[in-house]
C-alpha cells in the first residue's frame, strides 16, 4: 500500500515512511492510494475487537509489518473494552473512554506508538514526536509513548485551555515526555508543529514525526470502532452516527470505515461554536475562523487539519459529501442543556463533547431512524463543566493518584524561533 499527498506535489510513500514522516513536504496529508474493501468480513460470526482491528489495518500495514507482529500491535492497542450502550429507545452510545487516559484517542495513540516502536528496532536514530493538543491527544500520546525506546515526545498545549485532569495527564510523566505550555490557542500550537515539519534545517538535525491525527497510524485505526459498533448493535441497526468533532480525524475515520465496506448509515458532524465544517456542509464554502474557547475544549479548533481527507474521501465533491454527512453545532448553554437532558431524561452522564453528539441525534433523527453518538471522553476529564449541571460531582477514585502528581511543563510564547531553539537543545 502506498500513500500520496492530498496536495499531490510530494512523492508517494510506504506505510512505514508515512508513519515516520507524518507530513508530506508539500504540507498535504498522506492518504491511501487505494481503499480496501472488507465488506465481506462483516458477515462473519462474532469476531473479537482485535480480530476486526487486524482485518482493518492489515491492507494498509502488512507490507511493512509482519503478520505476527501486526497481530501483537493490534492486540496491544485494543486491550480494553469499547462497549455500545443503550441510552434511549432510539439512541445508543459508543463509549470510547475505557482506555488508560479515558479518551477515544487511546486507540490511535497506542497503535502509533507500537508501530514506531517496531520501526525503531530497525534503526539506531532517535525519533522526536511533535504533537499539538487541544486536550485529550496530549494525554493519550504521553501514555502511549511513555518510555518507548528511541522516542522523545514533545507536546504543545494552549495555556488555560485544557482541563486540570487533561493537563496532569500530559505534564506529569517526565522521562521521555516534554510538555510546552503555549501562550495561545490550539491553532497556534498546531501551527508551530506544522512549521517544524516544513523546516529543512530542523529536519536535517532531528528525525521528526507527529502523533496528531495527521499521522496515518493515528487516523486509520479510529475506523475500527465504527465497524465494531455495527457488530455490537441489536436490530434495528443504527442508521446515523453523530461524531463530536474538532480536528475531524475521528469523523474522517468513520467515513473511511464506510468506504471500506462497514455497513454504516449517514454521519452528523457535531461541533461546538468552532463550526467551520458544518458551515461548509451548509454552504459549500470553507471559511476557517479564529478558535473560540468553549466548554467542549477538545473540539476548539478553528482550522481542522483533517478536512482535506474528508474532501478526498468524496473526490472534492460537496454534493456527494452532503448525501452522507450533515452538520450540527451547539453553543455552551445549549451544551449544558443537553447534559441536563441526558442526565434527567435518560439517566446518562454526558461529557460536554458527547453531549453535542447526543443533542445532534435528539434533534436530527428522522422517523424510523436509530442513532449512535460517540462519547469521546470520560466525564471526569471535564469536572468543572460537569459541576455546572451536577454540583455534587466528585472525581472517581481512579483519578486521585494522577491529580496529586507534580506538573512538569515549560511556559513559552507562540513564537517559532523560540520553539525551534528549544527543540535543538
Amino acid at each position: 500500500m502506498k500513500f500520496f499527498s492530498t496536495n499531490r506535489k510530494s512523492p508517494s510513500v510506504s506505510f512505514k515512511d508515512g508513519v515516520i514522516k507524518s507530513l508530506p513536504v508539500d504540507n498535504g496529508l498522506y492518504y491511501p492510494e487505494t481503499i480496501p474493501d472488507i465488506r465481506s468480513y462483516y458477515g462473519t460470526t462474532a469476531p473479537s475487537l482485535p480480530e476486526l482491528g487486524y482485518e482493518v489495518m492489515a491492507p494498509f500495514a502488512k507490507m511493512d509489518i509482519p503478520t505476527g507482529r501486526l497481530h501483537e500491535i493490534v492486540e496491544g492497542t485494543l486491550s480494553f473494552d469499547i462497549p455500545l450502550v443503550p441510552v434511549s429507545d432510539r439512541i445508543q452510545v459508543l463509549e470510547l473512554f475505557h482506555g488508560p487516559t479515558y479518551a477515544f484517542k487511546d486507540v490511535g495513540a497506542r497503535f502509533l506508538a507500537r508501530c514506531l516502536g517496531y520501526f525503531n528496532e530497525q534503526s539506531d536514530q532517535e525519533v522526536t514526536i511533535l504533537v499539538a493538543t487541544s486536550g485529550d491527544t496530549g494525554g493519550a500520546v504521553a501514555s502511549g509513548f511513555y518510555q518507548v525506546e528511541g522516542v522523545e515526545v514533545v507536546i504543545l498545549y494552549p495555556s488555560g485551555k485544557v482541563s486540570d485532569l487533561q493537563e496532569k495527564q500530559l505534564t506529569t510523566l517526565g522521562h521521555n515526555i516534554t510538555a510546552y505550555e503555549i501562550d495561545g490557542n490550539f491553532d497556534d500550537c498546531q501551527a508551530l508543529v506544522k512549521k517544524a515539519f516544513l523546516d529543512k534545517e530542523l529536519n536535517k538535525k532531528l528525525r521528526l514525526s507527529s502523533a496528531n491525527s495527521i499521522n496515518i497510524a493515528r487516523w486509520i485505526p479510529q475506523s475500527i470502532y465504527y465497524g465494531w459498533a455495527h457488530l455490537q448493535a441489536a436490530k434495528p441497526q443504527p442508521s446515523v452516527f453523530a461524531v463530536p468533532s474538532g480536528n475531524y480525524g475521528n469523523l474522517a475515520a468513520g467515513m473511511l470505515a464506510k468506504k471500506m465496506g462497514a455497513p454504516l448509515g449517514r454521519f452528523i458532524a457535531s461541533s461546538n461554536a468552532n463550526d467551520v465544517v458544518p458551515r461548509y456542509l451548509a454552504s459549500a464554502s470553507y471559511d476557517p475562523t479564529p478558535t473560540i474557547a468553549t466548554y467542549s475544549n477538545a473540539m476548539d479548533v478553528g482550522k481542522p487539519s483533517n478536512f482535506p481527507r474528508m474532501l478526498e474521501l468524496y473526490d472534492q465533491d460537496h454534493g456527494a459529501m452532503i448525501k452522507d454527512v450533515q452538520g450540527f453545532s451547539l453553543g455552551d448553554e445549549e451544551t449544558l442543556q443537553a447534559m441536563e437532558d441526558g442526565l434527567g431524561q435518560d439517566d446518562y452522564l454526558l461529557d460536554p463533547h458527547g453531549a453535542i453528539g447526543y443533542a445532534a441525534l435528539a434533534t436530527l433523527l428522522a422517523e424510523g431512524e436509530h442513532g449512535v453518538f460517540l462519547e469521546t471522553a470520560h466525564p471526569c476529564k471535564f469536572a468543572d463543566v460537569i459541576r455546572k449541571i451536577k454540583s455534587d460531582y466528585e472525581l472517581p477514585d481512579f483519578t486521585q493518584d494522577l491529580m496529586e502528581k507534580r506538573k512538569q511543563a515549560t511556559a513559552i510564547e507562540a513564537n517559532y524561533d523560540v520553539f525551534k531553539e528549544l527543540l535543538l537543545k
